[in-house]
């Protein structure tokens, strides 16, 4: 834990971005993000939260923070997640782990997606005694959410936290977001048979049947489309993403076996399972016909669409608080996890998703006094 107490706004992000959080399907690139936790905790702890750690079953170096202040039934929980994503430094003109200012921007991993929001909701706190407050403020922050989501998850299993109120920060340029697609990230493994590459009858070539796959894939994807939609959002059907693939060792080797990973980005009332079953009813006779072995399953547990009230009480004052008609989103957040502990759960947060996920992510900082201007009046409406 730093020895740096309850720092000003600037040197606590400073010090969340100096901390490597990354969190990915890949084991190599894989992180905990306890450091970050420890930090977090020693600051509220210093402003009277209590502070509990709790680790995320069977994963090494993760875990969650629930730092609560006040007490009673209901209260307002302000969440973010503690991880980033893997990055591409190269790709960056500044150091990622560096808080770097310039053009009235905070450059830096996480800025954005969204370690930021943590000293915001520090700042808007420090006015709050727990002797003032008639339901609790709760502040949430969690494992994983770029990668299992296991943090959400392992609240969900545990009951916690209770609370009535719960807002995410992901970044939504301060528009409260009530509805959005859910994701399924699957993988296709198919196993052929190597061998020597001057005689194809000598194998069965994976990478020549992964061809005919994603030819079937992308058919699937445009049903998927035509059979789906939703007006509600700005992309009304769900998408299909072949994200990457692997295959093989070498140019003269039949190609032994093959992967191919993808998503799916699912609308409210779309079941996974059903998605799943029904793409692999398409590729298994393929895969009988050039005789390999196909499997298709997931690679993380699918992360439900999230699908709130659009009049809901907290999406109704978050509207009054900023202005802005609640929308809908096409990325995935924790917000179904939280929704499915029975709050009534808005995602709002200062940053733009065009700057999540990209080299030179930026914290703009003319949202910064507004977003600790909207988290003080959250608190007193829903806290006092």
């Amino acid at each position: 834990m730093s020895d740096n107490i309850q720092p000003d706004l600037r040197s606590a992000l400073s010090r969340l971005i100096q901390l490597p959080s990354v969190s990915s399907t890949q084991p190599a690139l894989d992180m905990g993000n306890l450091p970050v936790i420890h930090e977090l905790a020693s600051w509220f702890e210093s402003m009277g939260f209590q502070c509990e750690i709790m680790p995320v079953p069977e994963l090494f170096g993760k875990a969650n923070l629930i730092a609560t202040l006040g007490q009673g039934p209901g209260g307002l929980v302000l969440a973010g997640h503690t991880d980033t994503v893997p990055y591409n430094e190269q790709l960056w003109q500044t150091d990622p782990f560096r808080l770097v200012e310039k053009n009235n921007r905070f450059y830096g991993l996480g800025s954005c997606d969204m370690k930021g929001f943590f000293p915001l909701i520090m700042e808007a706190a420090r006015e709050f005694a727990a002797g003032d407050l008639k339901a609790p403020l709760i502040v949430l922050a969690t494992a994983d959410e770029e990668s299992s989501m296991s943090g959400a998850r392992a609240l969900v299993t545990a009951g916690r936290p209770k609370a009535r109120y719960a807002v995410i920060g992901e970044p939504t340029g301060l528009t409260p977001i009530y509805m959005h697609k859910g994701i399924m990230m699957e993988r296709i493994r198919v196993v052929g048979q190597s061998g020597h590459s001057s005689n194809p009858a000598l194998g069965k070539n994976a990478l020549e049947t992964t061809h005919k796959v994603i030819s079937e894939v992308m058919a699937f994807r445009a049903e998927l489309a035509e059979q789906y939609n939703n007006p509600g959002f700005t992309i009304p059907s769900p998408t299909m993403n072949l994200g990457c693939i692997h295959g093989g060792d070498n140019p003269n080797r039949i190609c032994g076996q093959c992967e191919l990973d993808f998503d799916v980005r699912l609308l409210p009332g779309m079941e996974s399972n059903e998605v799943r079953l029904k793409l692999n009813n398409r590729l298994q006779p393929i895969a009988r016909a050039d005789g390999v072995e196909l499997n298709l399953e997931p690679i993380q547990a699918c992360v439900d669409p999230f699908s709130g009230l659009a009049d809901s009480e907290l999406v109704k004052t978050c509207e009054a608080l900023t202005g802005h008609k609640a929308q809908s989103a096409v990325f995935t957040t924790e917000a179904p996890f939280f929704s499915q502990m029975g709050m009534d759960t808005v995602v709002l947060g200062p940053g733009d998703i065009d700057q999540a996920h990209q080299p030179d992510e930026f914290l703009a900082l003319d949202r910064i006094e507004p977003t600790i201007s909207l988290l003080k009046a959250l608190i007193r409406q829903y806290c006092l």
